[in-house]
């Protein structure tokens, strides 16, 4: 099969969107299949076509949140390229820019097109509207969404339960949602994978100890992560147990705003930022730590989290169906819903040695289930309904359907 997916972030951006689409790519072209990427560049204006790689980056311009750009939605350019291509399936991984490109050379050579719903654009408003019109706002994002995510495809992919209700219970669309949990590379976090002396560099670089029990989050340094709510706890937690430390992970919007916090509070022995930190190097992070926290409750599915328990480390999160997918209560990990109960869960997880090695074995045996190969199945199915979906629906097979139906009364 010929694929094309289409998305507004790639490689070398850093996202949990970015290594569902790089793994997808190579999960799929281990099958046989041949994957090409369009997307936004975001390193300089100019449109390139790497060949070697199949990989069309198209000139687009910052929208203020995080590295995104946004492309123009019909680049001249990759059109000959495209068709070239011969595509049996276009994949869109996002709605505006480029997701609006996969959908007008879907219509125009009559393609078949996959979305699959990443962000719940409702919890990201904010970075557009600084807080003003927020009733008005959702409206829109409700209507573009719809739009975007059942007027101009064959099929829907989300990752999670939480996203498929918003589709049918919020929106009340009436066509196929397909659920279909991200996979990842679960190899690449696997502790046998790691050097100890590059572990004990990396920790010394940190200014982290061996007698430190670390507590990792590895995401966007958003509003909407609630990082702001790890920190505060963090103090508590400090106050009984001197040796824990919190290692954040990424960058973004709030970074700054975050850094104060900690200063405020005076956690800057206890608080590690690492900013932004190469895709490729991610596991060997996941390598330094204890427990894996997280308060946010704006994923749709939580991609660090499954990489984390790859890495055989026990999860503490907030409980929210996006992480249900993947963490189950008392066997990988656990839920808190409150300050007092995370900081509990954590203070009984750094006094209980024996817990936390339960959990870490359970958490590395539930990663399996999200490992890429079946994620890429699970997709392939839908490319195969999407393409006999597409193929009912063509002018060519009612034609026949009708003729058949003269003849033969069927």
């Amino acid at each position: 099969m010929r694929i094309g997916i289409f998305t507004d972030s790639y490689t070398p951006y850093i996202s949990g969107l970015v290594t569902s689409e790089v793994m997808l790519k190579e999960a799929l072209e281990k099958q046989g299949h041949t994957v090409y990427v369009v997307t936004a560049n975001l390193e300089s204006f100019k449109y390139t076509y790497d060949e070697e790689e199949k990989i069309i980056r198209i000139p687009g311009v910052p929208v203020g949140i995080y590295d995104a750009r946004l492309t123009g939605i019909y680049p001249i350019q990759a059109i000959q390229t495209i068709k070239n291509w011969n595509l049996d399936i276009i994949h869109s991984q996002t709605e505006f820019g480029v997701g609006t490109f996969a959908r007008i050379i879907a219509k125009q050579l009559n393609i078949p097109i996959v979305h699959t719903y990443h962000t719940m654009y409702e919890d990201y408003i904010h970075y557009i509207t600084k807080g003003h019109f927020m009733g008005p706002s959702k409206k829109i994002v409700e209507y573009l969404t719809k739009f975007y995510c059942d007027k101009t495809i064959t099929e829907l992919i989300v990752p999670t339960k939480k996203t498929y209700n918003l589709f049918k219970e919020k929106y009340q669309v009436e066509r196929n949602v397909h659920i279909i949990p991200t996979g990842i590379e679960v190899e690449r976090f696997y502790k046998e994978k790691f050097k100890k002396e590059d572990i004990i560099k990396l920790k010394r670089s940190l200014k982290l100890t061996s007698k430190d029990f670390v507590l990792t989050f590895v995401g966007r340094l958003g509003k909407e992560k609630s990082v702001d709510f790890l920190i505060e706890a963090h103090k508590k937690i400090i106050s009984k147990h001197h040796n824990a430390k919190l290692l954040i992970i990424g960058d973004g919007p709030e970074m700054n705003d975050f850094v104060k916090l900690v200063k405020d509070l005076k956690l800057e022995d206890s608080v590690v930022f690492t900013g932004k930190v190469a895709w490729n190097m991610i596991p060997l992070y996941y390598q330094l730590t204890d427990v894996f926290v997280t308060a946010s409750t704006t994923e749709t599915q939580g991609l660090t989290v499954i990489e984390a328990m790859a890495a055989s480390i026990p999860i503490v999160c907030i409980e929210d169906d996006s992480f249900k997918i993947a963490v189950v209560d008392d066997l990988n990990g656990y839920f808190f819903k409150t300050q007092s109960t995370y900081v509990k869960r954590i203070d009984y997880l750094m006094e209980n040695p024996k817990e936390l090695k339960r959990l870490s074995n359970q958490a590395r045996v539930s990663s399996e289930m999200h490992s890429s190969k079946y994620f890429a199945l699970k997709v392939l199915g839908v490319y195969e309904l999407a393409i006999q979906n597409k193929n009912k629906n063509s002018k060519l097979y009612k034609f026949k359907k009708a003729i058949k139906k003269v003849f033969c009364g069927k």
